[in-house]
Parts: C-alpha cells; structure tokens; sequence
C-alpha cells in the first residue's frame, strides 16, 4: 500500500494563478495568456468515496520548460511488493511542494468557468522504468478506482512471442482521497493479448484487446472487482479478423463502437489486415455488427457528445509506425508527418424513419491538433471537446474554437475524468491529475 501523501496547506494570501493581463489584444483572437502560480497539492473540497452513480507524438511545450522534480524526503521510495515477495512497483513519489511552470493556456474566456477559482496540476506518480500510463483510462465510481493501460513493454518471455515480446499492462488505482491511493497490477485469469482502449460498461469495463500474432482482436469485457474475470464480446466481422481496435465508447442504447486502425500490424504483433480502418457499431443484445464510418487515415480516439447528436472521431495518420512482421528490420520509432491528418472530425447521427437504426452523415472536420495529434478524446456536460494531445490536454467548444489548453509535460495520449472537475492525464511514465472547477464534469459519468 503506498502511503498517503499529507496534503499541503495553500498559504491563504497566495492564489495559484491571476488574471492574465492582456496586452496584444482580446482573447479568443489567437492571442496565448495564462494562469500564473503552481500545483501544490492543496487538499481537495470532495471525497473519493463510492457513489451510487453506475499514440500522440511527444514533444514539450515551447511555453513551458520542463523542471526537475525534487523527490520528496531525500528520494524516499515507497514500494508495493507483490504475491512473490518481488519489487512489483516501485516509483518515485513527488512532493507535494513541487512547482509546476503555468499550465493552464486561455485562448477564450469561456475557458475561465471551466478552471474554476483555483485550478492545479499535480504529479500523482512518476515511474521511469516503463510506460505504465499511456490509454484506457477508466475511472470506476462504485470502487473509486482508476484504470489504466501502458504502453508496450519489452518482454523476453516465450509467451510473448506471438506479439513481438512486447506485452502491455492493466494498472489500477484505487483512491481514498485525491493523494492517499494504491496501486497495483490486475491480474486477468486470461490474457489481455495487447488491450489498449477502454470504457465503463454495465459493473465492469469494455477493452479493446489488439489481439496478437496468433489471437484474434476484438472486445472484451473485464469485472471491476477482483479476479478480473474477463468475457469475450466478439472478435471478428463476420467471420473476418479485425485488425487492432484501439478506442470504445458505448452509447446510452447499450451499442458499443470503436475503431479499428492497423497499429497492430504496423508494430509487429498482427497479421497482415483483411478489413479496412472502420468504425464499428456492436449490439451485444443481439450480435449486430456493422460499419459505420470509413475513409480514415488512422481512426483512433471517439466520442459522443452529450445529447449524443454528434459523434467526434481522431484521425491520427500523421503517426504510421515502420515495423511490420514484412518488413523486420525497419526501426520501430513512428513515422511522423507534418502533412497527414492530425484531426477530429465530426458526424451527426441520425436515424433511419422505419427502423431506428443509426447511421452517420454530414462528415466535417471539426479542428486540428497544433502540436502532436489528438488521441483520446471526451465531452464534458457542456459539450466542450477535450483531446490529449502532444502538448497536454487542448479544449474547444461545439462550434471547434480552441478555448483552452492545459499544458502537460512530454504531452498527454490520454486522460479521463474522475469527479467534480478531476481530469487523470496519462503523460507514459507520469500520472497527472488535474483539479478544474467544481461544474467541469465528463459526459459520461457526470459525476
């Protein structure tokens, strides 16, 4: 159990940001200001007890200059030793006192309402020794437990060698108050073969398994609570194998969709694709599975907004990646380009008059990334867009205008929200946790 960290007093004549004074015109007219002030991590107003509510490219902000965290007592580290008595986790636990350089980017007022009073960026974890937080990101109310998938890690076992000896690992986080958790690894009884995306489904989570070598992709669903028992949901399109669904989302109705780039093979752990880069919509009820949406560079991060009218995909196909089980001897470091899609667009989802049945139409581009490409993606009960992007977390409202940014060291693949204005951003080797105001709260929870 790592031990709680003891929140630190903010200084009463001391806020953590100011207005920013504006000096080459209003914003909103492309000019940057920001909050000024640090993320001390000041003892948060909520609880985290149970409620009885059910690849970007990295590169750091040029506005802000990565510091070096000072470790808290001397570099004390706090350890979690698993069933075998082995180091499972050990990571460097940051002060509390660490300064954080101005995070929050206005580009809109709309955005101020958002921050509230007093918004902070704290380090929850840092953990060098692998990618421990990279995707998924769900957070589970009824346990108040946060999930989250790495990104690959190298595994010479000869299990993994049907996926390149690459594996990747389910991490949970169970809170009793925003800085007093534990962390620890899930244990499936059957393997997670590669799982990457993920959201809250009935009691439990829907993942996305990339599949491997010899394992079919597809989805699966995973019990909140331990052991973990994992279920097959389906794992082809009529009787063809996807290639590597990567994002899921699951509608009001209970349909689940997602998408299905070819990352999988790209990195050396599928065969070679017999589908194109689809978004899927699947019925569990019945066993329907169809094809919603196609002409993707790379389809990735989804997302409905809050009245679900409007589906928000990324197109992140400025990343390709040069390994493939053709072509072994290509570096694996992504191929990035300046000129493809780094892209949300949109799509309105209407309904067929006789059946009901939903289909997409009216594909515009909503907004593109500056900086990386957009991955995850969410809606908060506002209907503002948020993507982890290669600065941190970018915000533009429903008519695409960039209205904010929170800027994350080394850039944000992915995030989710937790209660009451708490964002998780998943920064690979680092776990963020971002305190907004009290009204900022994700769609789908709403918590």
């Amino acid at each position: 159990m790592i031990s709680p960290l003891s929140p630190t007093r903010r200084p009463e004549n001391k806020r953590l940001w100011s207005r920013p004074k504006i000096s080459d015109g209003p914003t909103g007219t492309g000019h940057k200001v920001s909050f000024s002030g640090s993320s001390k991590g000041s003892k948060s107003s909520h609880e985290h007890g149970p409620s009885d509510n059910s690849a970007s490219s990295r590169s750091s902000s040029p506005n802000v200059s990565p510091q070096t965290p000072k470790l808290w007592q001397d570099n004390q580290t706090w350890q979690k030793i698993n069933r075998k008595n082995e180091a499972l986790w050990q990571e460097d636990i940051p002060s509390p006192e660490i300064q954080q350089p101005r995070p929050f980017h206005i580009y809109h007022d709309s955005f101020l309402p958002l921050l509230g009073p007093s918004p902070t960026l704290q380090l929850l974890i840092s953990d060098s020794r692998a990618p421990y937080f990279h995707e998924a990101g769900v957070y589970h109310p009824a346990t108040s437990t946060l999930f989250v998938t790495s990104n690959q890690i190298p595994d010479p076992s000869p299990d993994a060698a049907t996926t390149s000896h690459k594996t990747i690992v389910i991490t949970k986080i169970e809170f009793f108050s925003p800085t007093d958790f534990t962390r620890d690894k899930v244990r499936c009884p059957e393997r997670n073969y590669m799982v990457n995306g993920g959201a809250n489904y009935k009691d439990g989570l829907v993942l996305c398994a990339q599949g491997s070598l010899n394992e079919p992709a597809g989805l699966i669903y995973m019990e909140a609570k331990r052991p973990h028992k994992t279920t097959t949901l389906i794992n082809n399109y009529h009787s063809r194998p996807f290639n590597s669904p990567n994002d899921v989302v699951v509608h009001s109705d209970g349909a689940i969709w997602f998408t299905d780039p070819i990352y999988g093979y790209e990195q050396g752990f599928r065969p070679k694709p017999r589908l194109p880069q689809h978004i899927y919509r699947f019925n569990p009820t019945t066993g329907d599975i169809r094809a919603m949406a196609d002409g993707f560079g790379r389809p990735n991060g989804l997302c409905f907004s809050p009245d679900e009218q409007t589906l928000y995909i990324t197109d992140t196909d400025s990343i390709h990646c040069s390994s493939s089980p053709q072509n072994p001897s290509s570096p694996s470091s992504p191929n990035i380009s300046q000129t493809r899609a780094s892209t949300i667009y949109a799509y309105s989802v209407l309904h067929d008059p006789v059946t009901q049945s939903p289909f997409l139409t009216n594909r515009r581009l909503f907004a593109y990334a500056d900086t990386g490409a957009p991955d995850g993606i969410k809606c908060d009960v506002h209907g503002n867009v948020y993507a982890g992007c290669g600065d941190g977390v970018n915000v533009w409202n429903s008519g695409g205008v960039l209205i904010g940014k929170v800027l994350i060291e080394g850039g944000c693949a992915n995030f989710c929200f937790g209660r009451r204005g708490e964002i998780f951003c998943f920064g690979e080797t680092k776990l963020w946790r971002v305190q907004m105001g009290d009204g900022t709260r994700g769609a789908v929870l709403g918590i």
